[in-house]
């Protein structure tokens, strides 16, 4: 019932994220990984791949935490996956998502299912912020691509993961993104 690699990963991503908020909001950007952990469970993912669902994030996006830090404290098996999620900031937003698009067809499956939850719960989180929103260009002024960009990018990953990964998570993601879509 307790997975220790589990509780180290909380502790690491909790720790390395501290401070960093989901786009547009006040909320802890912590509970983005604690959600992809909660989703990866559910679909049965083994604890190597919860953990890599923990950390997906800490490598792109937290200082001091790079490929080889995240071997030596978790391992080859957790690091290869995140190794495959972790985005080149160095190019533009739209070589990013393109590249990540094309690469789900050489993925390992628990890459792909990484990838899957992340962009099921990034879709949901939208589509939530989106139904709250007065005005929703509002929420869309947070995101790099726009309006337009970001459902181009988001419809293609989607196309990329259909048929890698459990439907019921692709079809969840397909149907927030139609009602993303209005």
């Amino acid at each position: 019932m307790f997975d220790a690699g589990i509780e180290r990963a909380i502790r690491t991503a909790t720790a390395a994220h501290a401070g960093q908020t989901r786009k547009g909001s006040e909320l802890p950007y912590i509970t983005h990984p604690v959600h992809l952990a909660l989703m990866l469970e559910r679909a049965g993912a083994a604890s190597v791949t919860v953990q890599a669902g923990l950390l997906h994030d800490v490598v792109e996006d937290c200082d001091d935490w790079t490929l080889e830090r995240l071997e030596a404290e978790f391992g080859a098996e957790v690091t290869g996956i995140v190794a495959e999620l972790t985005e080149d900031k160095t190019k533009s937003w739209e070589e990013r998502k393109l590249a990540a698009a094309e690469k789900v067809a050489t993925m390992s499956t628990e890459g792909a299912l990484v990838k899957a939850v992340d962009q099921l719960h990034n879709l949901k989180a939208l589509e939530d912020s989106l139904e709250r929103a007065e005005d929703p260009a509002e929420v869309w002024c947070h995101f790099n691509g726009g309006r337009e960009g970001t459902i181009d990018m988001a419809t293609r990953l989607l196309e990329s993961l259909t048929g890698r990964v459990d439907p019921q998570i692709t079809d969840a993601s397909a149907s927030a993104l139609a009602a993303i879509r209005g």
